[in-house]
């Protein structure tokens, strides 16, 4: 059962923002790395962002400029803030904890996080 909780998504129109959230139920985030993916319909997964536990933050190149990743630790959330959203951003994003705390499996593009949340839908359109 996933303990990762997105939340933020929504409907925008083109040029819009969101900040979608990423907390736990039953753990507490702040000793973990947290990655941001995303996955459109009849598409494979793909990396957004990846912060480290200190909180040095990673973005895939495409992503660098309208998207950034930030966590609050006394909240013990990770905010994932997309501007200039446009259609090609529509999918259901996810966020998953990496106990490597460095954001190692980001990197090396596994998937054996210690939690993937249920992701949350994120529609873009006029």
């Amino acid at each position: 059962q996933a303990q990762l909780v997105e939340s933020g998504g929504g409907l925008v129109q083109p040029g819009g923002s969101l900040r979608l959230a990423c907390s736990a139920s039953q753990f507490t985030l702040g000793p973990y790395a947290v990655a941001w993916f995303r996955q459109a319909p009849g598409q494979g997964r793909q990396g957004i962002s990846c912060i480290t536990s200190q909180g040095r933050i990673y973005l895939t190149d495409s992503m660098k400029g309208r998207f950034t990743t930030s966590r609050n630790d006394a909240e013990d959330t990770v905010y994932l803030q997309m501007n200039g959203l446009e259609p090609e951003d529509t999918a259901t994003y996810y966020c998953a904890a990496d106990k490597t705390k460095l954001c190692v499996l980001f990197f090396a593009g596994h998937n054996d996080y210690a939690d993937w949340g249920r992701g949350t839908q994120v529609t873009v359109s006029s």
